[in-house]
């Protein structure tokens, strides 16, 4: 059960928040456990599952800076979590922050607590604590995994943003097309029958996709369904999964801004992973794990199957099309000087500045070819119209 309460700390503060324990007796020693008076304590009433309120990524990553802070001061993990429970607004996360606290407090290792949260911590997240763990630098780990969060969600906001005006460009041209056909150029074509003159080829055209789309709307709504089902469902096994990334890497203007940050997510985990500790087989299998597309994930794990057969990681990489030379000869450098986390970490961020230019690059392309792409189909459409109209304007002919 889940317990509202209102406490004050030694320094005299008052909080607010709740606690999971099986009865109200044992809420309460929670609380004084964790040393904090009790002044008020009852049940909470939770709403239904459904519009319990979400964990945003941010959010994992700003309790990660307050946990790697608490720590670095001294505090003990379970205290620091305890603590930023209290003051935690989203009950989501109070929950999950008490249940760390509460397995910590039984004895299991901070990273097995986490594990028991793969939705919100992943397997990188684990291991990277695991690894801190074993070499007790727990605190110097959690700011640098809250980094490592911060600069992730840097690029994926980046990448949206980017994403964000090509995709309005597209449903307004769609929309734009589809009204200029089934409610424009329907008022049209009495008018040409009328009039009985022939029509133009490209007003033809035009009129055979209005009719299609006015008369069949039931055909083409089933298409659109069975086309985003599909989609939806094929993307989730490997074949529709490895098609969607095929096209992700490939599609021009877009192709290299894809590419770039699937090694820049790649070599920031690596040079992360390697930097803290971590098996460079271990960092390799994570590396795979979040490269976000399935060619690049394959090519970690080849690596890593040649590692584990004693090559390099620079000879594994060298002469793969998805990756650079520039990045093979810095990892080479890196081997050589046993540095190769620093010369990843310095790689990664080479390629969050080269993600911000692709970015800025495809943004500035994307928007004239839209423009022109909606001018021309807007355009045709006007053309389609205008011609019969010009022959109707002639004077005939003796």
């Amino acid at each position: 059960m889940n317990f509202q309460y209102k406490v004050r700390d030694p320094l005299g503060n008052v909080h607010e928040g709740s606690v999971e324990a099986p009865s109200v007796e044992e809420a309460q020693q929670q609380l004084r456990r964790d040393g904090f008076h009790v002044l008020q304590i009852e049940e909470e009433q939770v709403s239904g599952g459904l519009f319990a309120r979400g964990i945003g990524r941010a959010e994992v990553a700003y309790v990660t800076s307050q946990l790697a802070i608490m720590v670095e001061t001294g505090i003990s993990i379970s205290t620091a979590l305890a603590t930023i429970s209290v003051q935690e607004t989203n009950p989501t996360l109070r929950a999950v922050l008490t249940d760390l606290k509460n397995t910590v407090e039984e004895g299991e290792g901070f990273s097995t607590a986490l594990a028991k949260h793969p939705k919100l911590f992943d397997s990188t997240y684990v291991s990277l604590v695991r690894a801190s763990e074993a070499t007790g630098s727990l605190a110097e780990m959690l700011e640098r995994i809250a980094t490592y969060l911060h600069k992730e969600m840097d690029t994926r906001s980046k990448v949206r943003a980017a994403m964000a005006y090509p995709a309005v460009m597209l449903v307004l041209a769609i929309s734009v097309t589809i009204f200029l056909l089934t409610f424009i150029l329907p008022k049209f074509e009495p008018l040409f029958k009328r009039q009985g003159t022939k029509l133009p080829k490209p007003t033809l055209v035009m009129m055979t996709i209005s009719d299609a789309l006015m008369h069949y709307w039931y055909a083409w709504l089933i298409l659109l369904i069975v086309l985003v089902v599909g989609f939806i469902f094929g993307r989730k096994t490997p074949e529709g999964r490895k098609v969607i990334d095929w096209i992700k890497i490939h599609v021009p203007v877009l192709g290299p801004l894809c590419r770039k940050v699937a090694i820049s997510r790649s070599i920031r985990t690596l040079g992360t992973m390697i930097g803290s500790g971590v098996s460079v087989l271990s960092a390799l299998d994570l590396t795979a794990e979040v490269a976000g597309n399935v060619f690049y994930r394959e090519l970690w794990l080849k690596v890593r199957e040649q590692v584990t057969a004693g090559k390099p990681i620079h000879e594994c990489i060298a002469g793969n099309p998805l990756l650079p030379p520039m990045l093979v000869q810095m990892i080479n450098s890196g081997e050589d000087t046993g540095k190769l986390d620093m010369v990843l970490e310095r790689v990664s961020t080479y390629f969050d500045a080269e993600v911000d230019t692709s970015i800025k690059t495809a943004t500035s392309l994307i928007e004239p070819i839209m423009i022109v792409g909606m001018g021309v189909v807007v355009g045709g459409i006007g053309m389609a119209l205008l011609l019969p109209i010009f022959s109707l304007s002639k004077p005939p002919s003796h």
